[in-house]
């Protein structure tokens, strides 16, 4: 099942994002991570695991999952949230593994999932559902 997040309430914390994050992400899982070419602090931080290619204005930095990476995901909150409630510091994170093929964007104010165990979709379910229909717009499809 796949599901289309999007942030609407610019107010709700991060902890959405980490709870879905933490639960779908291992260690050792490949990914992408990919940021504009003058966020450089981003690049540099992230390029420690994994090789960066730049791609017009974006570098795309690809590489696996360690703990020091999974860890620095939970602890971070982006103090620049002027144009974004940023849920992260990184623009894109793709991810696929055996248990979905994720893609948080915008600064994780977006989220594309597709969920491939019905235990899993319940998981994600049960964290949404503790949010007001209010803060996000999920669409859903087969």
């Amino acid at each position: 099942m796949k599901f289309n997040i999007q942030m609407v309430d610019n107010t709700v914390s991060s902890e959405w994002w980490k709870t879905i994050i933490h639960h779908f992400i291992k260690v050792g899982d490949n990914f992408e991570i990919r940021c504009w070419k003058e966020e450089t602090e981003e690049i540099l931080q992230v390029k420690r695991y994994g090789k960066a290619i730049a791609d017009g204005n974006e570098i795309s930095i690809k590489g696996a999952f360690v703990d020091e990476l999974l860890l620095e995901l939970m602890e971070e909150n982006p103090a620049d949230k002027e144009i974004y409630n940023k849920m992260t510091k990184y623009f894109t994170i793709n991810v696929k593994n055996e248990l979905c093929d994720i893609w948080s964007c915008h600064y994780g104010t977006e989220m594309y999932i597709e969920i491939y165990s019905d235990k899993d979709i319940l998981f994600f379910d049960q964290t949404m559902r503790q949010y007001p229909d209010t803060s996000f717009s999920i669409a859903v499809w087969q």
